[in-house]
């Protein structure tokens, strides 16, 4: 049960702050937010306010945000089509309701005809079943339509369309959501160094501060207090020198000179594993390390460098998985509900860490510039700077499914040897 509640909180705080981004700079761009949705799946609950459908749906492994003529939000009607409408004082329709399962007060009747609920905002159908007489029904700006699941959205007349925003607005509004993650990031970690007090600092030396149980090194005797002076006939003088020389040689061996805590110099023979995340070769020890008082901006400055090397650490591994491709460099829901359980009893300053982890990471892969993610319509955005005109919106829809289809069989792929690693194998 902790697993499961801290799983929903971790993920389901850096979705709806994504989201927010994108939200948020939607509405100040006048762009119509139709739905703000957190989970996805059948609806548990929603709520309508000011133009915007509020849901929470039953799977809590994302979200989004629909707005008007981003691509997903048309509602098709048909001529000859049953529909139910709701008229104001002034005879203008303010409710369309083309679900038979939905019934509404005070409603007429009519069949179909034609519509335009863009530019002209009107219904032309016959009312009362009759035939003899077409009737022209204006539709108010701000009307709602009923959809499938019987949920109330807006109309989106062109005016309010994400297209009809300015080239700024728009990349605004796509960059909003890794931007919200990077500052929830920076906030989560400043947090946690409140919470501790400071942080440990790596010692740059090269002695050893911790050693893996049934590791290469504990094998081979190598103890915490040791120093590992040689690797290879090469002095290592730092932890990243030895990282440097054992890295390569996974599944080779390697001669080492180790002094220990008492002085004594030994020389050992070992054969560094290969690191399935890294594929460097390791031998399961970690640097000494000193725990550091921060000061008061110590804190909030710890909160930002510690987002922007995560940052780093983020593109460094997306480069190496350009270079080496592996699904088991990635890692989807499954793989986050494992950390999470793995988290969720160390306490609530782990699960802050691990949640500013992930929230930097989501920003920064919604930042890759594949069709369907943030960077992608970024990259789309850039496009239409350049070009001085956007793609047609055919074009630009079809390039977006294919990148969606491309996304869909990853995250399929990724679930599925997330599946097989943490609970098959």
């Amino acid at each position: 049960m902790g697993t499961i509640v801290t799983f929903i909180f971790v993920f389901g705080l850096i979705v709806l702050v994504h989201e927010f981004g994108h939200f948020y700079f939607a509405k100040r761009g006048g762009i119509l937010v139709r739905e703000f949705a957190i989970g996805m799946g059948p609806k548990l609950f929603h709520h309508r306010k000011d133009g915007t459908t509020y849901t929470i749906r039953m799977l809590p492994i994302g979200g989004y945000v629909r707005m008007a003529g981003d691509g997903d939000d048309d509602i098709e009607l048909a001529p000859g089509m049953p529909l139910s409408l709701v008229l104001d004082d002034n005879e203008n329709v303010v409710k369309i309701n083309p679900n038979k399962k939905v019934q509404l007060p005070n409603s007429i009747p009519v069949e179909l005809i034609s519509y335009d609920l863009e530019d002209e905002l009107f219904i032309l159908g016959y009312e009362n079943g009759d035939e003899s007489q077409e009737k022209r029904f204006a539709v108010s700006h701000d009307a709602t339509i009923i959809e499938e699941d019987g949920i109330e959205t807006q109309i989106a007349p062109r005016d309010v369309q994400f297209q009809s925003a300015s080239l700024g607005r728009r990349m605004m509004t796509n960059f909003a959501g890794p931007m919200n993650n990077f500052i929830l990031s920076f906030i989560l970690f400043t947090i946690f160094a409140f919470m501790v007090g400071g942080i440990y600092e790596p010692d740059k030396s090269n002695l050893v501060g911790g050693v893996m149980e049934d590791s290469v090194a504990a094998k081979a005797g190598i103890k915490p207090g040791d120093r590992i002076l040689e690797v290879n006939g090469k002095k290592t003088e730092t932890f990243q020198a030895l990282s440097e020389e054992i890295g390569p040689n996974a599944g080779k061996e390697v001669k080492l000179v180790v002094k220990s805590e008492k002085g004594k110099e030994k020389k050992l023979t070992v054969k560094p594993y290969k690191s399935d995340e890294t594929k460097q070769g390791m031998i399961g020890i970690a640097p000494d390390s000193e725990f550091k008082e921060l000061s008061f901006v110590g804190k909030f400055k710890y909160g930002m460098m510690k987002t922007f090397s995560d940052s780093l650490l983020i593109f460094k591994a997306l480069g190496n998985l350009v270079t080496d491709f592996s699904l088991n460099k990635l890692g989807g829901p499954v793989m986050i509900f494992k950390a999470s359980e793995a988290v969720s009893n160390s306490g609530l300053a782990s699960i802050i860490s691990f949640t500013a982890m992930l929230s930097v990471n989501l920003g920064i892969m919604n930042l890759v510039p594949i069709p369907g993610l943030d960077g992608g319509k970024l990259a789309l955005n850039l496009f239409e700077g350049v070009r001085g005109k956007p793609l047609s919106q055919e074009k630009e829809v079809m390039i977006t499914m294919v990148g969606i289809g491309i996304l869909l069989l990853l995250m399929v792929a990724v679930t599925w040897n997330d599946i097989q690693r943490f609970f098959i194998q």
